[in-house]
């Protein structure tokens, strides 16, 4: 056990003791494959989460207003609202895309890690289709990229700024939107996803979360394609310029 400790410590690539045991020992069982109820899951805490503020979402409404304009802006930061919303992405995967990481002809994105920056978890790799605004979006932004990166602006020294990027398309959502931010639309499109009862696995898989509810879940190959790309289209926001 203490061995799989010390790789998880290692996954997260610093020593932070405020993570939780409980997240250890999930981690600890998936990698053993027990099935062990884990004693720190049902703990209460006395006024836990009396002082949260709770993520605000976007209307269907607000986000198809955002996204028509933010493409007739062609402003390549207000872009990232409908490339963000249409595929669940964090900023920071999205902002550090490299040109080979899409692929236009077929319509895909492939979340990766690169130089200039590292994914979350191992689960936040993952290929997704570009479907609707997704799509619209990227051909708008491609056009201010450079050989390299899709966003150059937030790429200097080899390494991504993507808060600097989070902070000007925040600047504008805060504005127009009631204080909503760049991961609002994150949280919305989870939500989304839920509303066409897309299986949990599959939700995770789509937005690159990792699922500590099932051990089950890590096996396999996960869902194929097809199938993700069948789930987003069920999602989508619907416009008359957007494409089929």
């Amino acid at each position: 056990m203490q061995n799989v400790w010390v790789m998880y410590w290692r996954d997260l690539g610093v020593i932070r003791p405020q993570y939780s045991l409980s997240a250890i020992l999930n981690y600890a069982y998936a990698e053993l494959d027990l099935d062990k109820r884990n004693p720190f899951s049902r703990l209460f805490i006395k006024g836990e989460g009396e002082d949260s503020h709770k993520r605000g979402t976007f209307t269907n409404d607000q986000l198809k207003w955002g996204y028509d304009k933010a493409l007739a802006s062609r402003s390549q930061i207000k872009l990232l609202m409908p490339l963000l919303g249409e595929t669940g992405c964090r900023l920071a995967e999205m902002v550090g895309l490299k040109l080979e990481d899409i692929d236009l002809e077929n319509d895909l994105i492939d979340i990766r890690p690169n130089s200039a920056r590292r994914l979350k978890t191992r689960s936040s790799q993952r290929t997704l289709p570009l479907v609707g605004y997704a799509k619209l979006a990227m051909e708008q932004a491609l056009k201010q990229g450079d050989d390299t990166y899709l966003f150059p602006r937030y790429i200097r020294d080899g390494k991504c700024y993507a808060t600097h990027a989070s902070n000007a398309l925040n600047k504008w959502l805060k504005k127009d939107f009631d204080g909503l931010t760049a991961h609002c639309l994150r949280h919305t499109f989870r939500d989304r996803l839920r509303a066409v009862e897309c299986p949990i696995d599959l939700i995770d898989q789509i937005g690159g979360w990792k699922s500590a509810s099932s051990i089950g879940n890590s096996y396999g190959e996960g869902y194929r394609l097809e199938k993700v790309e069948a789930v987003m289209r069920d999602v989508k926001m619907g416009s008359s310029k957007t494409p089929e």
